[in-house]
């Protein structure tokens, strides 16, 4: 019996995950069944804010004003619609009075005002036939949205002489959360059957294909209540549920393809059952541990912000990333370990076979030989420098886009042009002269005489970028002012006017809020963290490539082709969504701007996924390595039996985040879209030809590592395959099978 068939070879945590699959399995079922329950209503849960940053003055100045001044900050806004007739008119202002008395009288609403009470031309269009009552529903977003529900279906519509439709901040959120949840449902019903297809097209087995859905479904299923047990205890984003369905089914399926891969090709070289998956966990089961340790630190990072949205997608992400490793790990050894060979069950693509297709021989995965990805990596090697400069450039020139990136807050246009909340919004923003709601307040504490307002109102009324200030409107103790900056409500001079407002003085405490102080505040926030996210992701990722490769190199070159992997997504990014080109295709409205959050996200999902794909390359090229001893003959060998994997892999993963980008929200457009196209390049282009290429010119000082490196690895690190023995260390005495296999792919190529 060979060596990887001897009982020895089967270590401990082979021996426990398989000694009573049975039983694990009928564990995993009812934990599962479980986790649907734990999880119902989990959506219902979740926000769809959390772009402020919680401790900055904007959102200090905004829950003064909430309590002291509801009116100050309307969060619902009913459109009336005279018709032909004008808001004057006075069956108009009858029916509008009878409708602000009664939204007045709602439970849970307060701050009620509109155009009748006050006559302000703000809340009056510039034509006359339309007119606003502003209000601002209490509580927390979740509140909010179920007084909305309750309320809004009595005032949308038509009441005598007018036409009512509801908007508003609470409006906005409350049918981006709803649309997100329905697309999320569409978004599964197409990923799920055709990746089901895929990967049919990839193992050719039905039984193999089924293994890394059922994977992703518990991932799935168990992030979900996960997600709903930490809504009990802080906020989680309803965008946070995109990420778990993509991660869940990508990471899952990539998991599983490489575990379910190494345990076929043990099974073709002749090991029985017990010992493929032995041989299997010891090698790509340590390769999976080590990618979603790689990729929950990547997430993890997100964690330093003090945004909800972001830190949501960190709790989202680290809880299926480990659940996802967790079930390939202990739960799919358990059913290869009942299935044995019969994993190769149902082959549907035998009838395509040819019946003069060799065998694989004995190592080989029994989909293929590889050959052609070995042919391609001996090709780029023996050309590295053209490959490596020109990708390099290349990719460079794709990103150049994102050099003129202007970042935004999400608002109303990132709903359908069809959302009657965007509808509402846009009438506004169009037809009203003082855009309500979407100006500047300045808060003032303190005790102030009549004399200190109106000089502090004509100092501020005199800074540049100005039109208009109105108040002071006085409390008890407090008073605060309502600023129009001419120009867009988040534009550049109504942020600038923010810092100048900030940084007027006065002989009272001042505060700033509203969309542009917003804006600032968050820039602010993710710049002052963005440093400490980056160090964190950087600084793990070389220690975890370190300990599984014991190279000082390869993982600062892995760290670098990851981010130039990227460059195409951000630049992508600018160009369609903040330019506008392909707007029409896509389906959405372009801003002019990039939401301030997004770029963060992406780039640490984008860049975990990444390091999945380089983990399992570079692993398997160490493990070569460690056997032979021959650089480039490891770089070959490590194409030719993850090529094929690591692009399959890519293509299902984009096709989840694919079905995700069709969802009719922006931001989820732009998630979707960004990181299927990242991984596609990251996939095709870097681990195809970058790394071929930068390894060959690198030679064998890509494993490199001064001596106490190299010690501190032979304690603490990792070696998947068998060291070669010393008289193979040396590249110029290769055996001459390897001399001869590299001559035939030489040839072929």
């Amino acid at each position: 019996m060979s060596e990887v068939n001897s009982p020895e070879r089967v270590g401990g945590w082979t021996r426990l995950v398989t000694a009573r699959p049975r039983l694990s399995l009928l564990a995993a079922l009812v934990i599962t069944a479980l986790a649907v329950f734990a999880g119902s209503g989990v959506a219902d849960r979740m926000g769809s804010g959390g772009w402020e940053a919680p401790d900055a003055e904007s959102t200090y100045t905004t829950r003064v004003l909430e309590r002291e001044f509801p009116a100050s900050q309307p969060n619902l806004l009913l459109l009336v619609d005279s018709g032909g007739a004008s808001v004057d008119d006075p069956a108009v202002a009858a029916e509008a009075a009878r409708l602000t008395e009664r939204l007045a009288g709602e439970r849970g609403i307060t701050g009620v005002g509109s155009y009748w009470q006050t006559t302000s031309p703000a809340l009056r269009s510039e034509d006359g036939h339309e007119a606003i009552v502003a209000a601002r529903i209490e509580g927390d977003e979740k509140t909010a949205g179920d007084t909305l529900d309750r309320i809004a279906p009595a005032y949308r519509g038509v009441h005598g002489p007018v036409e009512v439709s509801v908007g508003g901040p609470v409006a906005v959120r409350h049918e981006m959360q709803t649309i997100i949840q329905e697309d999320l449902l569409r978004a599964e019903l197409i990923a799920l059957p055709v990746t089901l297809v895929l990967l049919v097209m990839v193992f050719g087995s039905a039984i193999a294909a089924l293994l890394p859905l059922g994977v992703g479904i518990v991932a799935i299923l168990g992030t979900n209540a996960v997600l709903r047990g930490i809504t009990e205890l802080t906020d989680v984003s309803v965008f946070a549920q995109n990420l778990t369905t993509a991660l869940g089914l990508g990471l899952a399926i990539d998991y599983a393809l490489f575990i379910v891969r190494r345990f076929r090709e043990e099974l073709a070289s002749g090991a029985d059952t017990r010992a493929a998956i032995g041989t299997t966990l010891r090698t790509a089961g340590r390769t999976v541990l080590f990618s979603a340790l790689t990729v929950a630190v990547s997430l993890a990072a997100m964690m330093v912000f003090p945004q909800y949205f972001l830190r949501s997608f960190a709790y989202a992400g680290i809880a299926v990333v480990l659940l996802a490793a967790a079930a390939a790990l202990i739960l799919l050894p358990a059913a290869l370990m009942l299935l044995g060979p019969r994993v190769n069950s149902l082959d549907l693509r035998r009838l395509l076979r040819r019946r003069t297709d060799r065998k694989a021989p004995a190592g080989e995965p029994a989909e293929g030989s590889g050959r052609g990805w070995a042919r391609f990596a001996v090709l780029v090697m023996r050309r590295a420098p053209v490959f490596a400069v020109v990708t390099t450039v290349g990719l460079i020139l794709l990103g150049l886009p994102f050099l003129g990136v202007k970042f935004g807050t999400a608002d109303d246009r990132q709903l359908p042009s069809t959302a009657e909340s965007r509808v509402v919004q846009e009438h506004i923003r169009d037809a009203f002269p003082g855009s309500p709601g979407g100006g500047l307040e300045v808060l003032a504490e303190g005790e102030a005489t009549p004399a200190q307002y109106s000089d502090f109102r004509a100092r501020i009324s005199a800074l540049p970028g100005v039109q208009r200030v109105d108040g002071p409107v006085t409390g008890d103790g407090s008073a605060y002012f309502n600023v129009l900056s001419e120009g867009e409500a988040v534009g550049q001079e109504a942020q600038q006017l923010v810092r100048e407002l900030r940084a007027e003085p006065a002989p009272f405490d001042t505060s700033v809020t509203g969309a542009a102080a917003v804006l600032v505040d968050s820039k602010d926030a993710i710049a002052d963290r963005l440093p400490w996210a980056v160090g964190i992701i950087v600084v793990v990722t070389l220690l975890l490539v370190f300990l599984l490769t014991g190279s000082v190199l390869i993982p600062v070159q892995a760290v670098v082709l990851n981010a130039l992997s990227l460059t195409a997504m951000f630049g992508a990014v600018v160009w369609v969504f903040q330019d506008g080109h392909l707007s029409g295709l896509l389906s959405f409205t372009s801003t002019g701007d990039i939401e301030t959050t997004l770029p963060v996200l992406m780039f640490c999902v984008a860049f975990g996924l990444s390091m999945d794909y380089g983990v399992f390359l570079i692993s398997r090229i160490k493990e070569e390595y460690d056997r032979t001893g021959d650089h480039e003959h490891s770089v070959t060998f490590g194409l030719r039996h993850t090529g094929g994997l690591i692009t399959a892999a890519a293509v299902i993963l984009a096709v989840v985040m694919v079905a995700i980008g069709t969802s009719r929200v922006t931001n989820t457009k732009m998630l979707g879209l960004g990181i299927a196209l990242a991984v596609l390049m990251d996939a095709m282009v870097v681990r195809s030809l970058l790394v071929p290429s930068v390894m060959k010119l690198m030679g064998r000082a890509t494993w490199w590592a001064p001596k106490p490196l190299r010690a501190f690895h032979q304690r603490f690190g990792l070696s998947e395959g068998e060291p070669a023995p010393p008289e193979d260390r040396d590249a110029d005495e290769m055996s001459e099978q390897r001399v001869q296999e590299r001559d035939k792919i030489t040839a072929g190529a």
